[in-house]
């Protein structure tokens, strides 16, 4: 049934995607980002609704309060796809750095190049960085968040994977605040996994890591302990 219902909600999610995309190309050549973006995620906001009536799958978010008032840089434990559609209805208006091959996927790729995310050729190293201080850097300074996930792919439950320093280097050039953030998506949500499980996914905030005169390394290691700690309470829970 957990099978059935993830199908179910995996085709109308689908289906309510094309006039989304339509609609954002539309809008590409006359609006700025905002207006594309609360358009385009009309569409996410459905999609996370849809997962309550048809998989049981809600949320909660704990520490709201340590959202700051001014564009930052969001660091997050990655371990399943809720959180890429969850967090645009949880933290201000957002891009992503992702994996250049993402924009190539029919549909999705378009419907991502019209949040200006920050795609990255993971072959090209120095360059790759170099791209994220600037790009990150243009979007920042625009008032638009940027997430990443330093873990650089999926982890599952009980799994940490080093984080990459990135989000970082980003920090400590801009002086942005990093916002750690936990959560347990992947008990309802499992990687690389069709079945979707009912539950409640608890997402939290932690308070913001000041960068300003910090080095990467020194903010990588702070924003790394305190996700890594409070995922793994985190995984230890599941709310019906």
């Amino acid at each position: 049934m957990n099978r059935l219902r993830a199908w179910l909600w995996a085709i109308i999610a689908a289906v309510a995607t094309l006039p989304f995309v339509i609609g954002g190309l539309l809008l590409w050549p006359v609006t700025g980002f905002m207006p594309r973006y609360r358009f385009i995620t009309l569409w996410t906001r459905f999609v996370v609704w849809l997962l309550g009536p048809l998989c049981g799958i809600r949320y909660r978010v704990e520490g709201q309060e340590n959202i700051p008032p001014r564009a930052s840089i969001i660091m997050s434990k990655h371990q399943s796809g809720w959180e890429t559609f969850a967090f645009q209805s949880i933290f201000p208006p957002q891009t992503w750095v992702l994996k250049r091959e993402l924009l190539r996927m029919p549909l999705l790729g378009w419907g991502l190049r019209m949040i200006e995310p920050i795609a990255i050729d993971r072959s090209k190293g120095q360059q790759a960085g170099q791209q994220l201080i600037e790009q990150g850097g243009d979007r920042l300074r625009r008032g638009i968040w940027i997430v990443i996930f330093p873990e650089g792919t999926r982890a599952a439950v009980g799994e940490h994977k080093r984080f990459k320093t990135g989000a970082a280097r980003l920090a400590a050039h801009t002086g942005v605040p990093i916002v750690p953030v936990a959560h347990n998506a992947g008990l309802c949500w499992p990687r690389k996994s069709l079945p979707l499980y009912p539950g409640t996914v608890t997402v939290s905030i932690g308070p913001p890591i000041e960068t300003q005169g910090r080095s990467a390394e020194a903010i990588n290691a702070e924003a790394e302990a305190w996700i890594k700690a409070r995922t793994a309470e985190l995984e230890t829970l599941i709310d019906d």
